[in-house]
């Protein structure tokens, strides 16, 4: 091969890589007349099939839907983790945070495109705050007493804790499922601190679980009257997009409704 042909492959080379940052660009940037779309973030002990019976209704009222994998390996990778997502919507976005997902739409929530926020049985802690800390003064709630820690401090959840403590109104066929599909959690990151909070700048709305056995219910429910959030009670466990899936999915059709 010539010198010359090696110096036009290369220029080909280099503008089609210009042409895919160009169109990468393009995507991240907001268009005022799309639709809003949900990006939702999963939490602890769990990945974004725990929300597959939500997804399907949101796509069948037109909605555009994302749901982040977390790595779980800290805060501010899960973080990156849904800015990505984020950025990569047509136009508004309406995030939502389930348990510790709360906590990641705490931080990620700043994204210009993020228009409203949705916590489900979730964690919203102040600016400079950690999920820990966000839980002190409150009971312990009696699933997170039975966290099983492996040798890199990644704590999972045994499947007899999945069925009475996480998951406890669904089939038990189901918490098994759930328990072959969780996302182990890095112990240490429940010590991160959010750099800021999205929820005082952007409206919110919260589920609160009167049955959760994973966050202590009056933890939910001052959480949910701080950030001033529009507040509905189900009586489920700590997944209601399992158990509750169309009142979940109503919730967010509200958050979505409110940002045309």
């Amino acid at each position: 091969m010539t010198t010359i042909q090696t110096s036009l492959r290369l220029i080909a080379a280099a503008a089609a890589f210009a042409a895919i940052c160009t169109q990468a660009a393009s995507a991240a940037t907001a268009d005022p007349n799309a639709k809003p779309s949900v990006v939702i973030v999963h939490g602890a002990f769990a990945d974004g099939s725990d929300w597959s019976k939500v997804i399907p209704i949101l796509q069948a009222k037109g909605v555009k839907v994302t749901a982040v994998q977390n790595p779980l390996t800290s805060l501010a990778d899960d973080v990156a983790a849904t800015r990505r997502a984020i950025a990569a919507q047509p136009g508004k976005v309406v995030l939502v945070g389930h348990s510790w997902g709360g906590t990641v739409i705490t931080d990620a929530g700043q994204h210009d495109k993020v228009a409203s926020l949705v916590y489900v049985a979730a964690f919203a802690p102040d600016a400079g705050k950690s999920t820990a800390e966000t839980g002190e003064g409150y009971p312990a709630a009696p699933g997170s007493k039975r966290f099983v820690a492996d040798a890199e401090g990644f704590l999972s959840l045994p499947e007899a804790a999945m069925r009475e403590d996480f998951a406890q109104d669904v089939p038990a066929a189901q918490a098994a499922v759930m328990t072959a599909t969780q996302g182990p959690i890095q112990a240490k990151a429940f010590a991160d601190k959010v750099t800021s909070a999205a929820w005082t700048t952007k409206p919110s709305w919260f589920i609160v679980s009167a049955r959760d056995r994973m966050i202590d219910p009056g933890l939910l429910r001052a959480m949910a009257k701080k950030i001033n959030a529009r507040t509905t009670e189900l009586q489920a466990s700590h997944v209601p997009q399992q158990s509750r899936p169309a009142d979940v999915a109503k919730v967010i059709l509200d958050a979505v409704a409110a940002t045309r």
